[in-house]
């Protein structure tokens, strides 16, 4: 996991105003997030739309893999209102780092938004950099095993059940899971086994 090093006082909002983009140009919604440098020190802060726009500043995300005791693993079909890839199957839980949060607290919060899942275990698998033509994110991944039955947000998460590792390898490159969880699932699968 990388912890993210805040400033003592609140990071300049990004992009920083120009002559061509003055500061009241620049969007500062209610959903801003952290961006870092790649050891996770905070340098700025930006809007989630400023972010996902080719910006390619680097901002930390959750990630959460959900496993039961059949070796199953849990995905999520991603809301057809979803701004990237809707519709595609996705890891269980994935969210960002609001400003002014820790990965933990992110981790938690978005496991509760998106599945109603307050009390699990995680274990902290790897951070990573994922980068896609929208945006750049630091990404923390983190893994759970047990008996969950999880009661996906309709907002958020379109439906989700538990798929077994071989149906996963027979979903790669048909259009059917994101490239994000593809790469990350190659990346951690026996991270993932070694759970069970």
């Amino acid at each position: 996991m990388q912890e993210l090093i805040y400033p003592p006082f609140p990071a300049p909002v990004m992009p920083h105003p120009t002559a061509e983009m003055p500061s009241d140009k620049i969007s500062r919604s209610t959903e801003m997030v952290p961006v870092v440098d790649m050891s996770g020190e905070v340098v700025g802060q930006a809007s989630r739309q400023y972010v996902h726009g080719g910006s390619k500043l680097l901002h930390p995300v959750v990630h959460l893999h959900i496993l039961n005791r059949f070796g199953e693993l849990y995905l999520q079909k991603r809301s057809m209102k979803k701004d990237l890839l809707p519709g595609y199957w996705d890891t269980a839980v994935g969210g960002h780092v609001d400003y002014g949060e820790s990965v933990a607290e992110a981790l938690f919060r978005e496991v509760s938004e998106e599945l109603r899942i307050f009390d699990f275990n995680p274990v902290a698998i790897t951070s990573y950099v994922w980068e896609s033509p929208a945006e750049k994110e630091l990404v923390n991944v983190f893994a759970c095993v047990g008996d969950f039955k999880p009661s996906p947000d309709g907002d958020e998460v379109e439906e989700g059940r538990y798929w077994s590792f071989k149906e996963i390898e027979e979903s790669l490159g048909k259009s059917v899971l994101t490239p994000n969880f593809e790469g990350e699932f190659a990346r951690i699968r026996k991270d993932l086994e070694a759970l069970l």
